[in-house]
């Protein structure tokens, strides 16, 4: 009797364990062929250590199931490595997966083109309240933010927390020396850490939060029992892009969307939809994002 009741535990300590697990399941790559002549290990190192710190830490209080974790990727782009500064260029993306299918939809695209921290070999990356390594903070800001987006893409503003652990990141960082400073501040020429999460927190873009899950739970999950109405509510929603972008042109919330959507939007559109949902698509998209004026052509084929 007292083994069954150890053996009904441990199994359900394993049950609880399956389902209390990390939020994210992130690749980390490292790309360093512009730095010659530092031993390769130092990049090794960083990798693991990145991933480590990403894929083991609990960022919030939410049950994910294994199965649910947030599909991510960051590729660092080691532009230099002097003094133990180490300066980057960080491209970061996440999926959440399409109901009803087998495919999976982007829902961030971000370059970050002013990354830069100290790092040596095996430095032990720990995430604390004041988040005093800055590699550690940029870490910790972009998990945030994808969990944030994730969470958007499933409920109405659901990202709003995720969104504020973020800010407060930014805050933290915005009295960090230089070099480390970069890409924090209000008004740095790379700002874009400080600009994307005032754009996600700014109630001015709460419009394009509520578009966020519309595109995502109203049309493209809803695709797989009515295409039709699926598509009609990614076109319809639109608007919300190109009421933003007179708002505040070159938004780093809108572009990032962009980066994300575009292709995706070009297929969605190509030889589908009605005329007037073409139309109106081609003509949002070319506004928003005219430099990619040729890709969205295809929506116009019939």
């Amino acid at each position: 009797m007292f083994m069954q009741k150890i053996t009904l535990l441990l199994v359900m300590l394993s049950l609880s364990l399956a389902v209390r697990t990390q939020e994210l399941k992130c690749t980390v790559t490292v790309r360093h062929q512009q730095v010659q002549g530092t031993n390769t290990n130092v990049f090794e190192a960083l990798k693991k250590s990145s991933e480590d710190l990403l894929n083991t830490t609990r960022w919030t209080n939410l049950t994910y199931k294994p199965e649910e974790r947030i599909e991510c990727s960051m590729s660092i782009v080691v532009k230099s490595y002097e003094n133990g500064i180490m300066d980057c260029e960080l491209l970061v993306q996440a999926r959440r997966p399409v109901w009803g299918s087998n495919y999976n939809t982007t829902i961030l695209n971000f370059r970050d083109p002013s990354v830069k921290f100290a790092y040596q070999d095996f430095d032990a990356l720990i995430v604390n309240q004041s988040f005093d390594k800055n590699l550690v903070a940029i870490l910790a800001y972009y998990s945030y933010v994808i969990i944030g987006y994730s969470l958007d893409s499933f409920q109405k503003l659901g990202g709003n927390d995720a969104f504020s652990q973020a800010e407060n990141i930014v805050n933290i960082s915005q009295s960090r020396s230089e070099p480390e400073s970069a890409g924090w501040r209000a008004f740095d020429k790379n700002g874009k850490r400080y600009e994307l999460i005032n754009n996600l927190l700014d109630e001015r873009f709460g419009k394009f939060r509520q578009y966020f899950y519309d595109y995502h739970r109203l049309g493209l999950d809803m695709m797989s029992s009515n295409v039709d109405n699926g598509r009609a509510k990614i076109a319809e929603g639109l608007t919300t892009l190109e009421e933003i972008n007179r708002l505040q042109p070159q938004a780093q919330a809108i572009i990032s969307f962009i980066d994300a959507k575009k292709e995706e939007i070009v297929s969605l559109f190509a030889k589908h939809g009605t005329d007037e949902e073409r139309n109106r698509v081609y003509n949002i998209m070319t506004t928003v994002n005219p430099s990619a004026s040729t890709v969205y052509e295809k929506i116009k084929e019939k």
